[in-house]
């Protein structure tokens, strides 16, 4: 919502979700008001309702507020750049745990640490160097479908 930083240029401040936090912190402390003020009751009679009701609606009101602000300034028109998603999980290691059913374990432990120590993605270490997949069964175990429902075919 705020662009500008004093000291890094193009930054733009998360002041919504920061609105939503500071909203929090206030009905923790209204929740803390409401079970002091409840505790207080004797003798099936609390005469401590009045602020109770007053924290409980206000708590309702102002959380209401934040995550209705937030959605429409913030998250309403959030796309995904659904070609840099691909790559950022392609360049994961973390993908090497989709491999183990066919490479086994240890296999995909070497190739995770020579990923790392390298920084050469693991379709390189898999499929040009160690031909250890071929590019078409790379594409059907990392296609989009198998990566939300894996099969584990050996």
């Amino acid at each position: 919502m705020q662009p500008g930083s004093s000291i890094m240029p193009g930054k733009v401040n998360p002041v919504m979700p920061e609105v939503v936090n500071q909203v929090g912190f206030l009905v923790i402390g209204l929740d803390l008001t409401v079970t002091l003020a409840a505790s207080a009751g004797q003798l099936q009679l609390n005469v401590m309702e009045p602020v109770i009701t007053f924290a409980l609606f206000t708590s309702i009101a102002t959380m209401e507020n934040a995550v209705d602000s937030l959605r429409v300034h913030c998250i309403d028109g959030i796309t995904a750049n659904a070609e840099r998603s691909r790559d950022m999980v392609l360049n994961s290691l973390g993908i090497v745990t989709v491999l183990k059913p066919s490479l086994g374990y240890k296999q995909c432990a070497e190739i995770a640490r020579e990923g790392y120590e390298t920084g050469k993605s693991l379709h390189d270490i898999v499929v040009k160097e160690r031909k250890l997949l071929t590019q078409e069964k790379w594409d059907e175990v990392f296609s989009f479908e198998n990566l939300i429902s894996p099969k584990f075919e050996q």
